[in-house]
């Protein structure tokens, strides 16, 4: 276990914005998007409502049709990643979550099957739900992320004394706990309003503010500020496991074993990992041969 000094790092923008329908969450979240700056694509799974907006700037579209599974989100954030755009909008989160072929959809077939019990049909769906936000959070793009939000009327007194109907948002159609993954979560109202219900950079703190692109380079201020992030260096790497087939005992080679996964593990490099593995393996099974 290593001690070391606390250190903010530069680091690319994970951005929740919840809001209920007709509120501006495509809007705000590419107006943002512009920005950040850079090369911006949208996930759309609103059925072509991304495309209304083409005269606020320059953004590429994938879109997502129902069956709204995981390994389609996955797909088309990695397809952005591969193509070196900037920022990805995700739009929205919650056809994962609660759409047609969604994770509660998948939930309940799965249940209602008789397979499993609804319970024991979670021990499926977590693990899909949770390489979804692994893909969010490791993406080496910005991230905006917009949500529905769950939707209730109450009734507003207004001037003249009569009472007429408000539509308001709640909490947003995602599983819970979902906003506590991102780095800032925007609400916005019906009037287009914005504020943040979890803010780590405190920038909007008890702040109430429409969205512009002047909200993403505020953003993008906060996060270049701070020392570069560490990367993965193929050399280095290369090294460790020149070090594992160099080995001439299990016991260098066990030593030199732990260097390269210890490195790999870093970065959560799962080919990296399988790769020192299998040098590792392979070794032993040298070393194994030639002591027998």
């Amino acid at each position: 276990m290593e001690i070391r000094k606390a250190e903010r790092k530069k680091a690319k923008l994970r951005l929740g914005i919840a809001a209920p329908s007709g509120a501006g969450k495509t809007y705000s979240a590419l107006l943002l998007a512009f920005g950040l700056g850079g090369k911006v694509g949208l996930i759309d799974t609103e059925h072509g409502s991304g495309d209304l907006y083409a005269h606020l700037g320059d953004y590429d579209i994938i879109g997502i049709e129902a069956p709204y599974t995981v390994a389609k989100y996955l797909q088309a954030i990695k397809a952005f990643e591969q193509a070196g755009y900037n920022v990805v909008i995700i739009d929205s989160l919650s056809h994962a979550w609660a759409g047609d072929g969604g994770l509660l959809d998948k939930q309940g077939k799965i249940a209602d099957s008789g397979k499993q019990n609804g319970f024991a049909a979670w021990r499926t769906i977590t693990p899909e739900h949770n390489s979804l936000v692994e893909a969010m959070l490791r993406s080496p793009c910005h991230i905006i992320a917009t949500m529905r939000a769950k939707q209730e009327y109450v009734l507003e007194t207004g001037a003249n004394g009569k009472q007429t109907p408000k539509k308001v948002g709640l909490a947003p159609v995602q599983r819970d706990g979902m906003e506590y993954e991102f780095t800032v979560m925007l609400d916005v109202d019906m009037n287009h309003v914005a504020s943040a219900s979890k803010d780590r950079t405190g920038l909007f703190d008890g702040a109430y503010f429409k969205v512009t692109p002047e909200t993403g380079t505020k953003l993008l201020g906060w996060l270049d500020t701070g020392t570069p992030p560490e990367v993965f260096d193929d050399a280095v790497f290369e090294g460790n496991q020149v070090a594992m087939l160099d080995a001439s005992t299990l016991d260098e080679l066990q030593a030199a074993f732990a260097v390269a996964y210890k490195y790999a593990k870093r970065f959560n490099d799962a080919e990296a990992l399988t790769a020192a593995t299998t040098v590792y393996n392979g070794r032993k099974a040298e070393l194994t041969e030639e002591h027998a």
